[in-house]
């Protein structure tokens, strides 16, 4: 199994630019980006892994996708109070997963034990195909990856086996297709 380790993950952080900016700088000029011709996802993560997901964004932008992600869109200065609040992000990230193509959770091992982020997949598990949702697990250097049940049950994505390059998604019955072909289907 070619699981990318997190320290792979981070090299995408700031291998697109040419100065390197704050993470909450680099999400927000993500939100700015031209939706022309992009397949739309949703982008599930742990919300204080911002350095996670700002590489992981990086890596996915090679594919020429649009990436929904809360980190990207949210608002600041929020006035709403608590109960008010968290049924209108709820809501919010039901109709974000509905409108969105695709859905890639990613499946880091404190992702991997947050409710949210489970309710997230298990809600998009009830809305999308099976072959439009993947799971892109990262793995502590040297370590094994603890989500070896989410492997067994969607797809994910891997380094390929065939292209030292490149990147596949693979699906549990052992198929395996490019990834810009899968975010491109």
């Amino acid at each position: 199994m070619n699981i990318l380790p997190k320290y792979g993950l981070l090299q995408f952080r700031n291998a697109a630019r040419i100065y390197s900016k704050p993470i909450i700088e680099s999400l927000k000029l993500f939100k700015e980006e031209t939706k022309f011709l992009k397949v739309t996802l949703f982008f599930s993560h742990k919300h204080d892994e911002l350095e996670e997901l700002d590489s992981a964004i990086n890596f996915l932008k090679g594919f020429g996708v649009l990436i929904y992600a809360d980190h990207i869109t949210e608002e600041e200065n929020e006035e709403d109070n608590g109960d008010i609040h968290a049924k209108r992000i709820q809501q919010e990230t039901e109709e974000k997963i509905k409108q969105n193509t695709k859905f890639i959770f990613l499946a880091t091992e404190n992702a991997i034990n947050s409710k949210r982020c489970k309710w997230e997949l298990r809600y998009a598990n009830t809305q999308k195909k099976l072959d439009q949702i993947a799971i892109l697990p990262i793995r502590e250097d040297f370590t094994d990856y603890g989500g070896e049940e989410y492997l067994q049950k969607y797809p994910y994505i891997q380094k390929s086996d065939t292209d030292p390059d490149g990147y596949d998604v693979k699906y549990p019955n052992g198929d395996a297709i490019p990834l810009g072909i899968w975010l491109a289907s």
